[in-house]
């Protein structure tokens, strides 16, 4: 998901976009829905939260080197 729709989705939920990273931004709508802000925190590829909006793109982002 591209951050303009990550952005949509966080605006639909009343939140402030303007400063916030794709990480940030996802951790906040989740915290928002209610759910573990979790996104992008996988391990291994696993993870037991079947219905997340974010699941496929939290495995990609999760296995990618973290900026130093």
């Amino acid at each position: 998901m591209d951050i303009q729709e990550i952005r949509t989705i966080a605006e639909d939920h009343g939140l402030i976009t303007d400063a916030n990273d794709k990480i940030e931004l996802i951790h906040e709508i989740q915290r928002e829905e209610g759910n573990f802000d979790c996104f992008a925190k996988a391990t291994n590829q696993y993870c037991d939260q079947g219905n997340c909006t974010w699941r496929e793109d939290c495995f990609t982002t999760s296995s990618q080197p973290l900026d130093s």
